[in-house]
Parts: C-alpha cells; structure tokens; sequence
C-alpha cells in the first residue's frame, strides 16, 4: 500500500504534537525549576531496564550479585551526570523523563509495558534503532545514553577484572 504525501504529512504532524503534549505533560508533572540531576520514579526504572541491555554479559549471572551491580551502575550513572554543566544534567534528566512517560514510551521505545516489566530484547531493539535512526536527535539520545552507561561502568576498578583490565600503570598513577 503506497501512503500520499498528505497522509504523510499528517502522520509526521501528529507525532510531533504527541511528542510535544508529551513533553507538556512532563513539565506539569514535576516542578519548573531545576537544580541538580535526580532520577525520580520511572525514570530510575528506564536506566535500570537499558542497562542490562547495554553491558549485557559483563553484568554477573547470579540474581543477587546481578542486582547489586545493576544497582552500583545506576548510581554511577547518576554520579556521573552529577559532574556535567547543569544544562547537560537538565537534558539528560528530561530524556529519561520523557521515556518514563507511557505515550512516549509506547511511542518512542516501542515498548507497551512497563519498564520494570520490559522484555530485554524489546529494550535492545528500542536501542537499537535509536543507534540506527535516521533522526539525528534520536542517534545523539542514544550515544548519551550509552557513553554515560558504559563509562560508568568501566570507570568503577571493581569491573576491570571481568574484562581482563589490569588498570592504569602504577608509574602513572603516582
């Protein structure tokens, strides 16, 4: 079936408005003023469903131990984009924000449940095509995301091991 110009035209428009009512709704729900990174509520639970999609077989197997790593890169995240410019913290906080939002999750990530209940390859399908879009906002999303996850993670020593890292040099650490 071969779609008119017009009707593409109204699609594109209809997604923008969404993404901006979206966007609308986010702001009402939290308060204007913004002072430091926090992740509250779904947004937490976005960054704890990618990253397992992101570090995939680097994070340990056991339950218990899997949950406490999963736990210490969420933090180091966190802490990580507690060291950036206030307006890249803003940024970051409101695309986590918006993905926590249903419409936006539904929309956006492809994603129909929650993210505490995400299946793991629908959240590296979700990755993978922000990785690949054509859109270059959705690309640029997709890199902060993922260099903020990985460098977290690989700037904690306690993850070196696993990759068979020895560390800085010790006349470089001096």
């Amino acid at each position: 079936m071969q779609q008119s110009r017009r009707s593409f035209l109204k699609i594109g428009v209809a997604g923008a408005l969404t993404l901006a009512a979206g966007g609308a709704v986010y702001r009402l729900a939290y308060a204007p003023g913004f002072h430091r990174f926090a992740l509250e509520g779904g947004a937490q639970a976005v960054l704890l469903a990618i990253i397992p999609a992101m570090l995939g077989p680097v994070l340990p197997a056991a339950p218990a131990a899997r949950a406490a790593a999963l736990a210490a890169a969420s933090q180091r995240v966190c802490d990580t984009v507690l060291g950036l410019p206030l307006p890249m913290q803003k940024e970051v906080q409101d695309l986590f924000g918006l993905l926590a939002l249903g419409p936006a999750r539904r929309l956006l990530a492809g994603v129909g449940g929650s993210w505490e209940q995400a299946d793991p390859r629908q959240v590296s399908a979700f990755l993978q095509s922000w990785r690949t879009h054509s859109l270059h906002t959705l690309q640029v999303a997709y890199q902060a995301m993922h260099d903020l996850i990985i460098g977290a993670w690989y700037a904690d020593p306690s993850s070196w091991e696993r990759i068979g890292y020895p560390g800085p040099l010790k006349e470089l650490a001096a």
